[in-house]
């Protein structure tokens, strides 16, 4: 009888315990600074949090991987282009959690980076009440490439991609360490690439002018996309160049359909 008047008193503790180790959700949407202990190294990284008027149980989750002008090792570049300051002019009404961990000089969205970025989306996703069902992953240029490999990395990890700005295989006489390695050596690696994700939706976005990061593969892998029957968008900016992310980001039909997706 004893051990059954505890429970509740138990019960209560637990939850009051819960209560206190998880943040209070911000009168306004706001980004903090976080930092995150992986395979041996300290990593500066950057979340933002919804306004409390959005935390009516899980939040859904996005992943933004940046571009190569914001490496480095503050843990605050990667939030001044690209979906950071679309989120600053909407910190009241933007209503997912946004993780955004950072490569540091000379890196690229591969290996120990890539497995960093998933560990960071992990450990922001417990701390402020992420749902694993909507969590979605985006990136623009380098973080374009980035997206599909962290999509490579964790297949089932993520409800939908939208990748901008993006190739699979860059010119490696222009930078020799830029493409998706999972599928780098396969014999047709757009091929491969739609392949193993061709059971996620997909939104690519590109500019038709992009001299940076020729738009051929978003391109090619629409075309094998859309041949194997895989649910992949594609839009193509006539007049864009190679910032295709500040139109893409402040589209509100890309949001509704991302936040629409979601994990079986």
């Amino acid at each position: 009888m004893r051990l059954f008047l505890l429970l509740p008193a138990l019960l209560l503790s637990l939850l009051v315990s819960a209560c206190q180790t998880r943040p209070s959700p911000p009168a306004t949407g706001t980004i903090v600074p976080r930092t995150l202990e992986f395979e041996g190294r300290s990593h500066r990284y950057a979340v933002f949090v919804p306004a409390a008027t959005h935390h009516h149980g899980p939040l859904p989750v996005v992943l933004f991987l940046h571009g190569s002008g914001e490496r480095g090792s503050d843990g605050h570049a990667q939030t001044t282009a690209g979906l950071g300051p679309y989120l600053r002019r909407n910190a009241d009404t933007f209503p997912a959690l946004v993780v955004m961990p950072q490569v540091a000089e000379g890196g690229e969205w591969t290996g120990g980076n890539a497995r960093m970025a998933l560990a960071a989306l992990d450990a922001a996703s417990a701390e402020f009440g992420g749902d694993p069902a909507r969590t979605y992953a985006t990136g623009m240029s380098m973080g374009g490439y980035g997206t599909w490999e962290v999509a490579l990395l964790a297949p089932h990890r993520f409800a939908a991609l939208v990748p901008v700005c993006a190739g699979v295989l860059a010119p490696r006489a222009v930078r020799p360490t830029l493409y998706v390695t999972p599928v780098a050596d396969a014999p047709d690696p757009h091929a491969a690439l739609v392949q193993r994700l061709r059971h996620l939706p997909v939104w690519m976005f590109h500019g038709a002018r992009d001299d940076v990061v020729l738009p051929h593969d978003t391109r090619r892998v629409y075309e094998l996309a859309r041949q194997a029957g895989a649910d992949f968008r594609y839009t193509e900016y006539p007049e864009g160049n190679h910032n295709a992310w500040d139109a893409t980001y402040a589209d509100p039909a890309m949001w509704e359909w991302l936040f629409a997706q979601r994990l079986p």
